[in-house]
């Protein structure tokens, strides 16, 4: 079903307060599309449509600017009916969604964007709703990554959680592999532009207290590596309850940085643009999505996270901010994901207020 989108740069939703966003110098933020109740994880076709997923609702949309203007102006319900399909993917022309507990694959979508139609290639993941939501993407390797998080706060499950796994969607019998261990609750990732490696945020658990344990950035260059959840957080907090079951810190690897406790850490991207100022390429921006349990809010922002040659973060900054006033503790917006676009410009997903943001730079 195809929505037409009236958009003259005029926010019909007044909950919007773009004027509140703190970005660089030279950096502008407009909204690319309103009205996509509960905005989550991002995909770009070929042809520049925008796929969206959602956690909240049973629908997936396609977004598309036909008229090149920056803002979206044709929107498709491409499904519904669908339980918690947050995760979008694109490859060779088909749209993979991931619910719960299956994998459906439309092909050659953005020729039938007003006439989708879908199979279900994989229904056999955990169906837990707790952390059951999942962000999907291909790697280098060509093979579809799926996060299956622990279903619950904190516990010791069975193999299949806690990690992140990829699927052959070509094989005529797919089973995951378990590529990483040890991840509470991954909703975001991306490879490393050159070195193709994986980088992925992690959200820590809760009920430790205001400040422990820090939500994480992690980074797995091999598979069969194992990043401490439930016996060890953030690399060096020993679990109260589940720390005396597993091994020493160091058998376990460390996150490549620390991002705050509650701050929940969603979508990451590396930026590879030439859009953006020369420090943004190959760099990695971060939606922090939000505390929602802290006594005094946290995250709502983007930060813009450094990695050096040697794949060691050496800084993290604040990018965009203003979701959240710190003085009255009000929220407007929570930023989930992040999309770059052909132009260099990106997109930005707020599943609170229902819209996708465009950030670009003009020097």
């Amino acid at each position: 079903m195809m929505i037409s989108i009236a958009c003259n740069g005029q926010n019909k939703n007044n909950y919007i307060q773009l004027e509140t966003i703190k970005l660089p110098p030279n950096f502008e933020i407009s909204v690319w599309a309103e009205d996509v109740p509960n905005a989550r994880s991002l995909a770009l076709g070929d042809n520049g449509t925008v796929f969206v997923g959602n956690r909240q609702g049973d629908k997936v949309y396609a977004l598309r600017d036909n008229n090149k203007d920056g803002k979206a102006d044709e929107k498709f319900i491409l499904a519904k009916g669908l339980r918690m399909p947050n995760g979008v993917a694109f490859k060779d022309g088909d749209l993979y969604v991931a619910e719960v507990s299956k994998i459906h694959r439309f092909k050659n979508i953005e020729k039938n964007l007003s006439n989708p139609s879908s199979e279900v290639i994989f229904d056999q993941f955990p169906d837990k709703a707790h952390h059951g939501w999942k962000f999907i993407a291909f790697g280098p390797d060509g093979k579809l990554y799926v996060p299956v998080g622990a279903p619950c706060n904190i516990c010791e499950p069975d193999e299949i959680f806690a990690s992140i796994t990829r699927i052959d969607v070509n094989s005529a019998s797919i089973k995951p592999e378990i590529f990483a261990k040890g991840v509470r609750n991954s909703v975001g990732f991306d490879w490393h532009p050159v070195t193709k490696e994986l980088w992925f945020t992690d959200n820590g658990r809760d009920m430790m207290g205001d400040d422990i344990p820090d939500c994480e950035l992690n980074h797995a260059p091999q598979k069969g590596m194992h990043f401490g959840y439930p016996y060890w957080h953030a690399g060096d907090v020993k679990d109260p309850e589940f720390g005396n079951k597993g091994k020493e810190k160091n058998a376990y690897t460390a996150p490549a940085a620390k991002l705050g406790a509650h701050t929940a850490p969603l979508g990451m991207r590396f930026y590879t643009g030439s859009q953006f100022p020369e420090k943004f390429r190959n760099n990695i921006i971060v939606a922090k999505h939000g505390s929602w349990n802290r006594s005094k809010k946290v995250g709502y922002q983007l930060t813009h996270i450094t990695i050096n040659g040697q794949n060691k973060v050496v800084k993290e900054e604040v990018f965009a901010e203003g979701w959240l006033d710190k003085d009255s503790q009000e929220v407007w917006g929570r930023p989930v994901d992040v999309l770059q676009l052909a132009d260099g410009s990106i997109l930005v997903s707020d599943d609170m207020s229902n819209c996708i943001y465009r950030i670009s730079y003009k020097k």
